[in-house]
C-alpha cells in the first residue's frame, strides 16, 4: 500500500526523492484547491510566471503582467488570468481548453511564492481560466529581492535562433533568477509545473549549447527533477531585468546525482528572444550569497 505522504506525488517525483535519499515529504500542504490566503495573494500580484505545453509536447515558460487583480479566483478551484500571450510568445500555441497549465505566483519584494497547477478550462482573446488541481506554497530560499514598477515599452523584434549567441550566454551565466517549466504525463498527480530557480551569479554553467544547473536544498518535493525523470524535456525563461528582454529556451533535460551534488543539464534545441517584452522596471536588492548543492534536501 502506498504511504499516505507519497500520494500527492507521481512516480517520477517519488523516484527523485528516493535517489536523493530522503523520505517522502508530507503532502498535507499540497491541496486540490486554493486556500483563501493563496487566493488573496494571487489577486495582489502585478506579474505571474506561467508554464504551458505546446501541441508537439514541449514545455514553455513565460511571464504575464497586469494591474493587481488581473489574477482572480471565482472560487477555490478556478483561477482566472485576464491576459493573453502576444505574438511570438512560445505559450501562444499551448493555450487551449484541456491543455495542462501551471501558475507560479512570486512576489520578489517579500520572497513569497505559491503554485497552482491544473488544466485550462477556457480561453479567449482577453482571458484564460484554469481548473486548479494542485495548489501549494514554497519556501523563500534563493529568491533575489527586487522591486518593480510599470514602465512603457514598445515590444521589439522576436528573434528565433538554433543556438545560443554571445548575448544569450552572458544573460544565462549572470542570472540569479530564472524559471523552469516541466511536464509529467503519468498518473493523477502528473501534469504541468513551473518553478523558480535562484542562486549566485555564475551558478548556471554553459558549455557549447548545454546548460548545467546545480540543485540547492529546498522543500524536498523534487517536482522538476521528478518531471524530468518521467519526461526529459524542459522550457526555460531568463529575464533581462535591465531592458525587459525575455529569453525562452527549450531543450532535452537530464539529471544527475554525484558525490558533489545534484544537477540537471539542458541541451538547447530552440532559442526565442523577445525584445523589450516585459513592461516592468526593476530595482534589485543584495545578491544571493554562495550556497552549496546538497544530497538530502
Amino acid at each position: 500500500m502506498m504511504d499516505e505522504a507519497a500520494t500527492a506525488f507521481h512516480e517520477g517525483e517519488r523516484r527523485a526523492q528516493a535517489l536523493a535519499g530522503v523520505a517522502a515529504p508530507s503532502s498535507a500542504f499540497i491541496r486540490a484547491f486554493m486556500t483563501e490566503q493563496h487566493r488573496i495573494f494571487f489577486a495582489s500580484l502585478p506579474y505571474v510566471v506561467l508554464g504551458a505545453l505546446s501541441p508537439d509536447g514541449w514545455p514553455a515558460a513565460t511571464i504575464a503582467t497586469g494591474l493587481p487583480g488581473f489574477l482572480s479566483s471565482p472560487d477555490d478551484t478556478v483561477l482566472r488570468l485576464a491576459w493573453y500571450p502576444m505574438v511570438g510568445d512560445p505559450a501562444v500555441e499551448a493555450i487551449a481548453p484541456g491543455r495542462p497549465f501551471a501558475v507560479l505566483g512570486i512576489e520578489f519584494p517579500t520572497r513569497r511564492r505559491n503554485r497552482a497547477n491544473g488544466v485550462i478550462l477556457s480561453s479567449d482573446a482577453d482571458s484564460i481560466q484554469v481548473c486548479v488541481r494542485q495548489s501549494f506554497g514554497n519556501c523563500p530560499k534563493y529568491i533575489r529581492i527586487r522591486e518593480s514598477r510599470p514602465v512603457h515599452r514598445i515590444p521589439g523584434n522576436v528573434e528565433r535562433l538554433v543556438t545560443l549567441d554571445e548575448e544569450a550566454r552572458d544573460l544565462i551565466t549572470s542570472a540569479t533568477t530564472f524559471f523552469v517549466a516541466s511536464y509529467a504525463p503519468s498518473g493523477a498527480h502528473g501534469g504541468m509545473d513551473v518553478s523558480h530557480r535562484g542562486g549566485p551569479a555564475g551558478s548556471v554553467q554553459v558549455e557549447d549549447d548545454v546548460l548545467t544547473v546545480p540543485d540547492y536544498p529546498g522543500n524536498r518535493y523534487f517536482n522538476t527533477f521528478g518531471n524530468f525523470l518521467e519526461n526529459p524535456r524542459a522550457g526555460l525563461l531568463f529575464i533581462n531585468f535591465e531592458n525587459g528582454d525575455l529569453l525562452h529556451l527549450t531543450g532535452e533535460a537530464s539529471v544527475s546525482w554525484t558525490e558533489v551534488g545534484r544537477s540537471f543539464d539542458v541541451r538547447i534545441r530552440e532559442v526565442i528572444r523577445r525584445r523589450a517584452a516585459l513592461p516592468l522596471d526593476w530595482t534589485e536588492g543584495p545578491e544571493i550569497t554562495a550556497v552549496s548543492p546538497s544530497h538530502n534536501a
